[in-house]
C-alpha cells in the first residue's frame, strides 16, 4: 500500500524499531519510515489492547505514539528520524514520566 516514488533518492539512516534495524530516507518521520517498512501497528489501546497505527500523519489523531529514545507518548508522525535512534511499540497505558525512563 505504501512505497516510495521511483524518483525519491535520499541519503539513508537507519534506527530501530522493537529492536530490529529499519533503513528509512532521511528527513523521514519515525510514523511514515514505519509506514515504508511495512510496519502497520506501532502501538496497543490501553483498554482493550486494540492495535493501532499511524492514521492522521499530521499530529491530531495520536493513533502513532511510540517510545523514542526512552520517552513515551512520542507522536511518530512528528518526530523526524535520526541514525541510531531508538524507537518501540508502546503497549497499552504509557507511562507519565516527562524525563526518559532508565
Amino acid at each position: 500500500m505504501f512505497r516510495r516514488l521511483s524518483d525519491h533518492a535520499s541519503s539513508e539512516v537507519t534506527f530501530t524499531f522493537d529492536g530490529l534495524p529499519v533503513t528509512a530516507s532521511a528527513g523521514d518521520s519515525v510514523a511514515a519510515a514505519l509506514l515504508a517498512a511495512g510496519v502497520r501497528a506501532c502501538r496497543t489501546t490501553p483498554v482493550s489492547g486494540a492495535p493501532r497505527g499511524p492514521y492522521c500523519m499530521m499530529g491530531v489523531c495520536f493513533e502513532c505514539l511510540v517510545r523514542i529514545d526512552g520517552m513515551d507518548n512520542c507522536q511518530g508522525c512528528l518526530v523526524t528520524v535520526q541514525e541510531g535512534m531508538k524507537v518501540e511499540s508502546q503497549r497499552g497505558s504509557p507511562t507519565l514520566a516527562t524525563e526518559p525512563a532508565q
